[in-house]
């Protein structure tokens, strides 16, 4: 099933980079931010196809909150 969402998984980690990049914090920020560590944020950010790395909405919420973004945003596809 997670295959079939593989683009999904790639563009939410592009967006998530996308908007931290924009608040201007690094990874290591925002992990800490989120009670995370920062190759748990690095592997969700570049979901590049190789291995997809899954979060829970607990953990995109956080993320969300975090980057002071709608959640929502972060599945915009426009």
């Amino acid at each position: 099933m997670r295959e079939k969402y593989r683009e999904n998984y790639r563009l939410l980690g592009l967006r998530i980079a996308y908007y931290r990049k924009v608040r201007g914090y690094t990874q290591e920020q925002l992990a800490e931010m989120i009670g995370k560590s920062w190759s748990f944020l690095s592997q969700i950010e570049a979901n590049n196809g190789a291995r997809l790395k899954g979060i829970s909405l607990e953990t995109l919420f956080s993320i969300a909150e975090a980057l002071q973004v709608p959640p929502g945003r972060l599945f915009d596809q426009n």
